[in-house]
């Protein structure tokens, strides 16, 4: 076999002072801390905790970026600056595609594989991510009892609390739509933002209009559209965790104290945008 030499030009010392450091990528992206954060619990250590481990490591961290996008999206709506509203939202898209596909990845784990070390997780539960929390926040899915979760946590609490008493992605982009001559009634204009969205049937009218007249409204339109998307790709992401935890506990409850696949599926039923979807029946009438 062919050995490919390494050119003269990569850079192989790395280090130094002053204005003759040269950063090396372990170094930049910090992966003596990031390797070495894998400490499994189970004794003896059994082989697929590793796997336990990284798929929800990875996932915080892919949460945290889908925090960070929706949070630049929200406030480039609140300015009226669509263009980079859309691009985010697609980036949002594209991750949500990554974290979906991670399923795929756990269900290899077989119930007698994870009953080996299922034990030693104690109390401990994705249903404690706060990160995830932080992100159903700041789409609407609002819920005050949820910081009680993370009082051991004061920096967790606070975020939440933070993004709790904020404005949503879509409270900014109902604002937006109000500015651009779209009559969007009072009542959801002057909502307390810190109740999770519901229903308002006035709302669905104003969105028939932009659909009937995208040429019109196409920013709008579009918008509308990368919204739905976002949402159906949470609810994506939503199924395949009930499947891949039935698959793997059945009926099982969870290590957090909830009732397991049960209360997962009850999650399916939650909608962040709920008159992107009723416009749907209204047009077709």
């Amino acid at each position: 076999m062919d050995v490919r030499p390494i050119e003269d030009g990569v850079v192989r010392e790395f280090g130094g002072s002053g204005e003759r450091v040269n950063l090396s990528y372990g170094a930049y992206l910090h992966l003596d801390e990031l390797l070495s954060a894998q400490h499994p619990v189970s004794r003896p250590e059994h082989h697929d905790e590793l796997l336990f481990i990284v798929q929800h490591q990875t996932s915080e961290l892919w949460f945290k970026l889908v925090l960070h996008e929706l949070r630049a999206v929200r406030d480039r709506l609140r300015a009226d600056d669509v263009r980079p509203a859309l691009k985010g939202l697609a980036r949002v898209k594209h991750i949500q595609h990554q974290l979906t596909e991670q399923w795929s990845v756990l269900a290899t784990l077989t119930p007698s594989e994870y009953a080996e070390f299922r034990r030693f997780l104690g109390t401990s539960s994705g249903f404690q991510s706060f990160q995830y929390r932080a992100v159903e926040f700041v789409l609407g899915n609002k819920n005050a009892e949820m910081l009680d979760v993370f009082a051991h946590d004061a920096a967790a609490r606070t975020m939440l609390r933070t993004l709790l008493e904020e404005p949503t992605v879509y409270d900014e982009f109902l604002h937006h739509l109000h500015r651009d001559g779209h009559a969007v009634p009072a009542e959801v204009l002057n909502r307390d933002v810190t109740q999770p969205y519901t229903f308002t049937p006035d709302l669905v009218p104003v969105f028939r209009h932009i659909y009937e007249h995208s040429h019109q409204y196409w920013e709008a339109y579009e918008t509308c559209e990368e919204l739905v998307d976002l949402e159906e790709n949470f609810q994506l992401w939503r199924f395949r965790h009930v499947k891949t935890v039935e698959r793997t506990i059945g009926a099982a409850p969870g290590t957090g104290g909830s009732s397991g696949v049960g209360f997962l599926r009850r999650a399916l039923n939650l909608t962040f945008f709920p008159e992107l979807l009723a416009v749907r029946t209204e047009i077709q009438a």
